[in-house]
């Protein structure tokens, strides 16, 4: 009798430890949940600030920086749609979207002449947020199939084996990059393209050309050279990277390009443990940094860094891993740092601008919109983005 009572209590002794023990872990869960979100006032004024410059440097026509070109404006209002804080219906909205309206062509590309690519898939990213009730979707459809027939395939006179196949550049014409290819899988990927379409399939044999990995995928010759799995800006005509050579003759991978390589074969429907993915990672994890575009050589480091910005952004969103561990082992609250970078570069007047003005990144207003696009991704839990 006394054994079976202490058997009993024992039992309920063991219950009790296992509960107080089940809710002292879910409480270090929260604590953990929360120090891998950015601080809610902070992450409220930087985004508040940004959205309140845009607001008074737009024009009365609805754009901003029409001397450059309308994918601007794109940048722009999908970065405040994206914060969910500005509405479709928004006047500083709807002022933009009927100005990107006016580029629409009979062709479905919307662009004013040159950089069709560019300038549509990054509309089309503007148009699909602000597509609440089924406004655009034609122009959606559209834009999808003239960005496929921009593809660099057999319809363009291009074999399979030609370096540029499955990729897209400014236009028909221009040859094939990972900018602007990245830019048109994630349009087509953001409006809903099945993950099947062999347009994305194309797309996946020039993206692996273009990844410094000696593999079935990509036989070039300067593949090896490099070999750490980061990514260059295009394969064709002998390669080229915006970072430059390397000693041996190789292509210097870097940052953007990485970024838009890892988040594009994601798109794509690569598997996690496919070695193209996990070479990407292993130089993400090896060159992981907020403070400089990794990769470019020195004196250039920040080149591109509030595209890099944005880029990382979506690339870490898509690829899960919080906190993100670098080749070091030290877990990165990779939305917090992103954050804090973007809070202390940050202008008074809640702009920003690269001191580097390569790639039209002198202009306050493109940065700004970058930026707002890379804080979508930030959100404090429980406002994420979509």
């Amino acid at each position: 009798m006394s054994e079976a009572r202490l058997t009993r209590r024992d039992f309920l002794w063991r219950g009790s430890l296992l509960a107080i023990g089940c809710t002292v872990a879910r409480r270090a869960a929260q604590a953990r949940a929360l120090e891998l979100d950015p601080d809610p006032a902070v992450y409220d004024r930087v985004v508040t600030a940004g959205i309140h410059y845009l607001r008074q440097t737009q024009t009365a026509e609805g754009a901003w920086s029409p001397q450059l070109e309308p994918g601007v404006t794109a940048v722009i209002v999908t970065g405040l749609l994206k914060t969910r804080r500005v509405s479709p219906s928004d006047p500083v909205a709807a002022r933009a979207l009927r100005y990107l309206e006016g580029f629409i062509r009979e062709d479905g590309g919307i662009y004013p002449g040159r950089h069709a690519a560019y300038t549509t898939s990054v509309a089309l990213m503007a148009f699909n947020e602000a597509n609440r009730d089924g406004r655009y979707d034609d122009v959606i459809r559209r834009g999808q199939q003239f960005l496929k027939r921009l593809q660099a395939d057999e319809g363009e006179g291009y074999d399979p084996n030609n370096p540029g196949y499955g990729g897209i550049g400014y236009d028909s014409r221009r040859r094939p990059d990972l900018s602007n290819t990245q830019l048109a899988i994630e349009a087509l990927h953001e409006t809903g393209l099945p993950k099947d379409d062999p347009a994305f399939k194309k797309a996946l044999i020039f993206l692996s050309r273009c990844q410094n990995l000696a593999s079935e995928y990509n036989a070039l010759p300067w593949a090896a050279k490099v070999n750490d799995g980061g990514f260059i800006y295009t394969p064709v005509r002998g390669g080229e990277s915006k970072a430059g050579r390397t000693e041996n003759g190789g292509w210097r991978s870097y940052g953007t390009m990485t970024y838009a390589g890892l988040k594009s074969m994601i798109y794509c429907g690569v598997d996690r443990n496919d070695p193209r993915i996990q070479a990407a990672v292993q130089w993400v994890r090896h060159n992981y940094t907020t403070e400089r575009n990794p990769g470019m050589p020195p004196g250039r480091e920040l080149e591109g860094l509030y595209y890099y910005y944005q880029t990382m952004a979506k690339a870490l969103y898509a690829w899960g891993e919080d906190p993100f561990v670098d080749a070091s082992g030290k877990e990165h609250a990779w939305r917090v740092e992103l954050v804090e970078a973007l809070r202390k570069r940050q202008n008074s007047d809640g702009s920003w601008v690269n001191s580097s003005r390569r790639w039209y990144e002198g202009d306050p207003n493109l940065c700004t919109g970058y930026s707002l696009i890379a804080l979508s991704f930030c959100r404090p839990r429980g406002r994420r983005t979509s």
